[in-house]
C-alpha cells in the first residue's frame, strides 16, 4: 500500500504506533540501564554464564528408558539461585524431547528465574536448531545447509528458516545457534556440510535469507514465531591447515577479509542478534582470546551491538587445550577482556563465576566490561520479549510438523539433489523397471539427515523418523515392491564410529544384480560432526569401493546415488557408473525427492556448492590462483599445474537442455566506481519444463597488488522455463564486485580489464580512472 493512498486518520494512527514502538525501545534502554545499576557483580557474572541442561536435569533415558527427564531442584537452586545463571542450552542426555516436554522444562526454569531470584531476570534458552527444530520430536527436518547451497534458491532457504523458527518457538525455545556462515572450502573438514558451500557470495546470499526467515526481515524477534539467531563461527573456522576440527589456521589479512568476512558482515548488517565464536586458532592465537578480532573488528569496525557467545567449553580450552593461559582464571580474563559476553561453560560454572568475580575484585577485568556484556545480553532478552512473555506454548502453534511444512522440506530437497552424470540419458527410468537397491545408505533415515538430528551425532534418528521413507522405501513406493530388490551388501556399524563398516550379504548383492535391469548403488557416509567426524582418507571406503567395482563387473548399468556430507572421492570407480546423483544430506523427505527424480516426476536442478575433487591431494576449490591451473611452459623445464576436479563448482545436469545467448553489457568501458548492467538470454530447447541456475562470474585480468583469482561468483538467479520458453536474465555489478583486498586489509578498486562469464559466454569490459 502506497503512502499517498493512506487516509490522514490511518496515517496518524500508524505514526502513533511507530512512536510507541520507538518509545518502547527507548524504555528498554532505560530499563536495562536501571537493571544493571541494581545488579551486584555476582549477578552480572551469572548473566554471562551459560550451562547445559544436564547440569540441572536428570533422567530422560540417561541410564534407562523408563526414567523421565526432570529438573533437579537442588542443582537448579544452586545454579540459577546462588550463582544467578542467566542462560541454559542444549537438550538433556543428547536426546530430542517432545514439544510438550520442552514447554514444561523451560517453563520451570523461567518460573524459577523470574519468581525465585532477587531481580527476576528471565533465562534465555538456546539450542542448535540447524536444519529444523533438530531436538524436538515430530519437528520438520529440512535438508542440511550444504544441500540448500545446491538448491541455490534463497526463497526456499528463507522459508525453511521461517518454519524452523516457528517450530523452535513451539518448543518454547527462543534462541537458535544457526546459521553457519563458514565457508565449506575443504572437503576433509567434518563440518563442511553445515556450510552453504565454498563461495563467499553464495554463503552471503543464503545466510541473509536464513536470517530473514529466522528473525524476520524487520528483526522483530518479540514475534512469537521468530527466534534470535547466532551466526557461526566467527571467523575462519573451516579454514584449518590439517582439515580437522578445531585445529590451527593461518589466514593472512587479505584472505580473511576477501573470503571469510563477507557473509558475517552482511549478516550483521541484516540485524542478527547474536554471534558464536570460532573454536580454533588463527595465526597462533585462539580466537576466543583475540581482542583484535572480537573487539576491534567485530564490535568496533563492523559495529556489532549484539551478544557474543563462546562455543562449547572454549574458555576453559584456552587453558586446558590451547595452553595460552596457565590457569582457568587467566583463561577467563583473556576471553572476557577480548570481547566475550557469554560463556558456554557448559558444566563447571563455579570455576567460571568464582574466577570472574575474583578478577573484577582484583581489577584485572573492569566492571565496565561486565556492564557492556550484560547490557548486550539483556538487550537480546528484551528484544525476544522474555520479560513480558517468557514462554511460548505449543498449543498456540497448530502448524507444527504439518503437511504444509513437510511439503516445503520436500521442495527444498527436490531442488537441491544434483545430477552429476547421465550417460545415454539412462535417467529418468520408467516405472516398473527391475532395479536392485543396494549399499549402506539405501535403507537409512540416519544418513539422509546427518548429524544434529534428534541427537548430536544423529545416531538416535531411527527412533524418531520411522514414519518417513528411506531411499529404498521411496523407490518401492514409486516403482513397486515387486520391481525393487534390496540387498545391503555393505552396512555401517551403527554403534561405532561413523567410518566403521562391515560386509553384509556382499556376495548376495552381486548375485542379485545379475537379475535386474538397473542397479541403484547408494554410497556415502554415516553421520558425524565436529571432532568425531575427522578423517584420514578422503577416498570413499574400501568396502564401498569394492562393492561398486564388483557390481559394475556384472555389466548392468550402475546409478551411483551419493548420500554424504562432504565429497568423498569416487575416481576409483566413477568411470564404471552410468549415472551419478548427489543427494547431500536431504532430510526426512530426501528419499521421496530422490525417487521422484530417478523416475522422472521431478526434473533435477541442483548445482554443486563445492568443488568435487578427483584425488586426495587435489582439493583445490574453484576460487584459486592462475598458477594452480598453469599451462605447460615452453623450454627445458615443463612446469604445469593440473586443475582437474571430478566435478566443478556450480555443475549440475538437467533432463532438459538450456541454451545461453546474447550476453550483453551496458558499456564496454566504464569509469571507476560505476555500475555495469549485464543481461543474458536463456532458452529451454528441450522437451521438459525445468529450472536453471544462471550464474554470473567475473575475472580480473590483472591486479597490481595481489594475484587475482581465476574467477569469482558475483550473482546467481534460479529460473523456471517451459519447453521453447526464453527469458532475459538481468544483473547489476557494483564497484565492490570489481574490488579486492590488499595485504594490508584495505579494499582496492583499480582500473583495468575485466571479464564477465555466464555459462560458456564471455564479455570483456574496461574500467578507467
Amino acid at each position: 500500500m502506497k503512502l499517498k493512498n493512506i487516509s490522514t486518520a490511518i496515517l496518524a494512527s500508524l505514526l502513533g504506533v511507530v512512536a510507541m514502538a520507538q518509545e518502547k525501545k527507548n524504555n528498554h534502554d532505560q530499563e536495562i540501564n536501571a537493571l544493571i545499576k541494581k545488579m551486584t557483580v555476582e549477578e552480572k557474572v551469572g548473566q554471562m554464564a551459560q550451562i547445559t541442561l544436564d547440569v540441572i536435569g536428570k533422567g530422560n533415558d540417561r541410564y534407562t528408558s523408563f526414567e523421565p527427564l526432570q529438573l533437579d531442584q537442588d542443582e537448579m537452586k544452586k545454579a540459577l539461585g546462588d550463582y544467578h545463571i542467566g542462560s541454559v542450552l542444549n537438550t538433556a542426555n543428547n536426546r530430542a524431547l517432545s514439544k510438550e516436554k520442552w514447554f514444561d522444562i523451560i517453563k520451570e526454569i523461567q518460573d524459577f528465574s523470574i519468581d525465585k531470584t532477587r531481580l527476576g531476570i528471565p533465562n534465555i534458552y538456546g539450542v542448535d536448531e540447524i536444519h529444523g527444530a533438530t531436538y524436538t520430536a515430530g519437528a520438520t527436518m529440512f535438508p542440511q545447509q550444504i544441500a540448500q547451497g545446491a538448491a541455490r534458491n534463497p526463497e526456499l532457504t528463507k522459508r525453511g528458516a521461517e518454519i524452523t523458527a516457528y517450530e523452535t518457538r513451539a518448543s518454547n525455545i527462543p534462541w537458535s545457534f544457526s546459521p553457519v556462515l563458514d565457508l565449506g572450502m575443504d572437503p576433509r573438514f567434518s563440518r563442511m556440510w553445515e556450510s552453504f558451500g565454498e563461495d563467499p557470495y553464495l554463503c552471503t546470499v543464503l545466510g541473509v535469507a536464513a536470517i530473514d526467515g529466522y528473525e524476520g526481515e524487520d528483526n522483530d524477534i518479540s514475534d512469537p514465531t521468530k527466534v534470535a539467531v547466532s551466526l557461526k563461527h566467527f571467523l575462519g573456522y573451516h579454514a584449518t591447515i590439517s582439515g580437522k576440527d578445531r585445529t590451527p589456521s593461518y589466514i593472512p589479512e587479505d584472505a580473511l577479509r576477501e573470503y571469510h568476512l563477507p557473509a558475517f558482515k552482511a549478516a550483521i548488517e541484516a540485524g542478527a542478534h547474536t554471534i558464536m565464536i570460532n573454536s580454533g586458532i588463527i595465526n597462533g592465537v585462539p580466537v576466543h582470546a583475540n581482542y583484535e578480532l572480537l573487539t576491534k573488528l567485530l564490535k568496533e569496525e563492523l559495529g556489532f551491538e549484539g551478544l557474543v557467545v563462546t562455543d562449547w567449553a572454549d574458555i576453559e580450552n584456552l587453558h586446558r587445550r590451547d595452553r595460552i593461559a596457565a590457569t582457568d582464571k587467566e583463561a577467563i580474563m583473556l576471553a572476557i577482556n577480548a570481547g566475550i559476553d557469554m560463556s558456554m561453560i557448559p558444566y563447571n560454572y563455579e570455576v567460571f563465576c568464582d574466577g570472574l568475580i575474583a578478577l573484577v575484585k582484583e581489577g584485572k577485568v573492569k566492571e565496565a566490561r561486565l556492564d557492556d556484556a550484560v547490557r548486550r545480553i539483556l538487550k537480546v532478552k528484551y528484544a525476544l520479549g522474555l520479560f513480558e512473555n517468557p514462554n511460548t506454548n505449543h498449543k498456540d502453534y497448530p502448524e507444527f510438523g504439518s503437511k504444509k511444512h513437510e511439503q516445503d522440506s520436500y521442495d527444498m530437497a527436490a531442488e537441491a539433489i544434483t545430477l552429476l552424470k547421465n550417460e545415454n540419458n539412462i535417467l529418468p527410468l520408467k516405472k516398473g523397471t527391475k532395479v536392485l537397491v543396494t549399499g549402506p545408505n539405501a535403507n537409512s533415515m540416519r544418513t539422509l539427515n546427518g548429524a544434529w538430528t534428534y541427537s548430536w551425532q544423529g545416531e538416535k534418528t531411527p527412533e524418531f523418523a520411522e514414519q518417513y521413507n528411506t531411499i529404498l522405501e521411496a523407490v518401492q513406493q514409486i516403482n513397486g515392491e515387486e520391481n525393487t530388490v534390496f540387498v545391503e551388501g555393505v552396512s555401517y556399524k551403527m554403534d561405532g564410529s561413523y567410518y566403521e563398516e562391515e560386509k553384509n550379504d556382499f556376495d548376495k548383492a552381486i548375485e542379485a544384480a545379475k537379475g535386474v535391469d538397473v542397479i541403484f548403488l547408494c554410497l556415502g557416509e554415516n553421520t558425524y560432526t565436529e571432532k568425531p567426524g575427522d578423517l584420514n582418507d578422503l577416498y570413499i571406503s574400501d568396502d564401498q569401493t569394492e562393492l561398486a567395482l564388483k557390481l559394475a563387473e556384472t555389466g548392468k548399468p550402475v546409478v551411483l546415488i551419493l548420500n554424504e556430507g562432504r565429497p568423498r572421492i569416487i575416481s576409483k570407480f566413477e568411470r564404471q557408473t552410468s549415472a551419478i546423483v548427489q543427494t547431500y544430506l536431504p532430510g526426512n523427505f530426501g528419499g521421496d525427492a530422490l525417487a521422484d527424480i530417478l523416475f522422472g516426476e521431478v526434473n533435477p536442478s541442483g548445482k554443486l556448492p563445492y568443488t568435487y575433487p578427483r584425488y586426495p591431494n587435489a582439493t583445490i576449490p574453484y576460487i584459486h590462483k592462475p598458477s594452480e591451473e598453469q599451462k605447460k611452459a615452453e623450454g627445458v623445464y615443463n612446469y604445469e599445474a593440473d586443475y582437474n576436479p571430478q566435478f566443478r563448482f556450480g555443475f549440475g545436469l538437467s533432463y532438459t537442455t538450456f541454451e545461453y545467448s546474447n550476453l550483453k553489457l551496458s558499456a564496454q568501458t566504464i569509469k571507476k566506481g560505476a555500475d555495469v548492467e549485464v543481461s543474458v538470454e536463456v532458452e529451454n530447447i528441450g522437451k521438459r519444463i525445468g529450472k536453471e541456475v544462471v550464474e554470473l562470474y567475473t575475472s580480473d585480468k590483472y591486479a597490481s597488488s595481489v594475484t587475482p583469482d581465476v574467477k569469482r561468483l558475483r550473482r546467481f538467479q534460479k529460473i523456471e522455463l517451459k519447453p521453447g520458453e526464453r527469458k532475459t536474465v538481468k544483473f547489476v555489478l557494483h564497484p565492490k564486485d570489481m574490488s579486492y583486498f590488499g595485504q594490508n586489509g584495505k579494499e582496492i578498486l583499480e582500473a583495468g580489464a575485466f571479464e564477465v562469464i555466464i555459462n560458456d559466454l564471455v564479455k570483456e569490459f574496461n574500467v578507467t580512472q
